[in-house]
């Protein structure tokens, strides 16, 4: 069984020390959903949200997001990212998919950017339609790849 890497033999929390490793091109990727109500879903795909464009406003807070994760996350360490991308998909079926991948060259790697990411654009969304809709239901969240560092890549089969 792996050790948790976060909490120590007294069960204390604990940031991973990272200061003996070498940078390694790092990547991940993860996408999230928000399932709408049909008067949201509409006035979102028909730009009729009196907050804005509401995907341009979840894309710009999902960047700002990954760019603030150990910030938000107390035992993530701060992390140089080179690139952010958030993308936001209308679909079919009243859902809004989130999408981020993060990179970085760094000693530790940027899943937790990438979910957070995909968090706060969520949430973003959600924000802008509360007014329209109460219900809005998030998930499910998850982590799709990742690449680089000791552990090398995994992708969600």
């Amino acid at each position: 069984m792996s050790e948790l890497t976060h909490i120590d033999s007294q069960g204390n929390a604990r940031m991973v020390e990272v200061g003996d490793k070498q940078p390694t091109a790092r990547q991940a990727v993860a996408e999230g959903f928000i399932q709408l109500g049909k008067p949201a879903f509409d006035a979102i795909t028909h730009g009729r949200v009196k907050k804005g464009d509401v995907l341009a406003i979840a894309q710009l807070a999902g960047i700002a997001a990954a760019k603030r994760t150990s910030d938000l996350i107390p035992l993530c360490h701060p992390v140089p990212l080179t690139g952010v991308k958030v993308e936001l998909q209308a679909l079919p079926d009243q859902r809004i998919r989130a999408w981020a991948r993060v990179r970085c060259t760094w000693v530790t790697g940027v899943e937790m950017e990438a979910l957070t990411a995909v968090m706060a654009a969520l949430l973003s969304v959600y924000d802008t339609v509360k007014a329209i809709d109460k219900g809005p239901q998030i998930g499910p969240v998850r982590l799709l790849e990742k690449r680089g560092g000791q552990s090398g890549e995994w992708l969600r089969g």
